[in-house]
């Protein structure tokens, strides 16, 4: 069994100076815990914020781009960048981590379809259309007023990932970009970290009736592991906590300045608040694969976890490492190997071939 999260944000930690190479207190993501928890390959989500336009957003997504590949190349022992299946089994043959590469947000692009292509030649085999903020290609699910739906130069951007063989990501785009994504690819289409609206009812989340489209087209869900993904009622906890606001003032400092121990020590403690919450159980995770299946079957379904890029984590499942209790559970609910085999990585697998 190939166990594959299909979304990190382990890029934007690099960056803030995180050694994947140690087990790094509060971290969510690194070389250990992936060994740890069992996780043979991930995507590696080059995020940039949807604060960032133009030239600004494609420089940061290169300097992400540009942390990735540092990584690999101080640490051939560890991890090796992967493109297909095929690459990640050799690696995996070989005791290497495979690191995958997506694009999370097209904005980097701006209207340029050359840097689609830049990306793609760099190894990312996903991209998440846009992010928290329309841009050129879409609507957002956080805004979803500028196009209503896919832009007409997102029209060509679908056609060219088609064409390339770039897998086309669903999570944070409206409904009605959702719908026109579909109408306008060619091929399965995958939601990268997105969780099920009828359990959670969160505009991040798909209805049932986008899953059994998904479905139908050939694509998969892979389910997030934010809690209030899981579970909206956790927003009551977390904004009754007032650490959140708080806690995205103290965040933004030490990104300016992650070198420095007194900005690094106050958001490791707003992160020890923030796990001292009551959260959600990891075993609403299970509750959603559950969903995904009772709704459109076992193959279309996976695990996205978001790690490394939610502020916080599910009671029982805070790292990567303790990945292994997710399909203890999932056994426990009867899911055979075969089926375990299926949302650990082959699905998703499918479907990247498929691209």
């Amino acid at each position: 069994m190939f166990v594959l999260d299909s979304h990190c944000d382990t890029p934007s930690q690099i960056l803030r100076l995180r050694d994947l190479n140690l087990d790094n207190e509060y971290a969510q993501v690194d070389f250990p815990k992936l060994k740890k928890g069992g996780v043979d390959g991930a995507f590696f989500a080059l995020y940039t914020p949807a604060s960032l336009e133009g030239e600004a957003a494609f420089e940061y997504a290169g300097r992400l781009l540009e942390a990735v590949q540092q990584v690999l190349k101080a640490h051939p022992d560890k991890a090796a960048l992967a493109v297909s299946e095929k690459d990640a089994y050799t690696n995996k043959e070989n005791g290497l981590f495979s690191v995958f590469l997506g694009l999370e947000n097209g904005s980097p692009l701006g209207k340029s379809i050359d840097r689609l292509h830049h990306f793609y030649d760099a190894g990312v085999r996903y991209m998440t259309l846009c992010h928290s903020k329309d841009n050129e290609i879409c609507d957002s699910c956080a805004s979803a007023k500028r196009w209503n739906g896919v832009s007409p130069f997102g029209r060509e951007v679908i056609a060219e990932m088609n064409r390339m063989g770039m897998l086309i990501d669903v999570s944070h785009i409206s409904d009605a970009s959702f719908y026109d994504v579909l109408k306008y690819s060619s091929k399965p289409v995958v939601a990268t970290h997105s969780c099920c609206r009828a359990l959670s009812s969160h505009p991040r989340n798909m209805t049932d009736d986008m899953i059994k489209a998904l479905a139908q087209n050939g694509g998969v869900v892979q389910v997030n592991f934010y809690p209030l993904f899981l579970d909206a009622e956790f927003g009551k906890v977390l904004n009754a906590s007032g650490i959140a606001e708080y806690g995205e003032q103290v965040e933004a400092e030490f990104i300016k300045d992650p070198a420095d121990p007194d900005k690094r020590k106050a958001w490791n403690d707003v992160q020890s608040q923030l796990l001292a919450l009551k959260r959600p159980s990891f075993k609403l995770i299970a509750d959603h694969i559950d969903h995904v299946v009772e709704l459109v079957g076992i193959d279309h379904v996976g695990i996205g976890s978001d790690f490394d890029g939610i502020e916080v984590v599910p009671e029982g499942l805070e790292d990567i490492s303790m990945m292994p209790v997710l399909f203890e559970e999932l056994a426990l609910r009867g899911y055979t190997e075969e089926d375990l085999r299926k949302i650990a990585g082959a699905n998703f697998f499918r479907v990247l071939s498929a691209s």
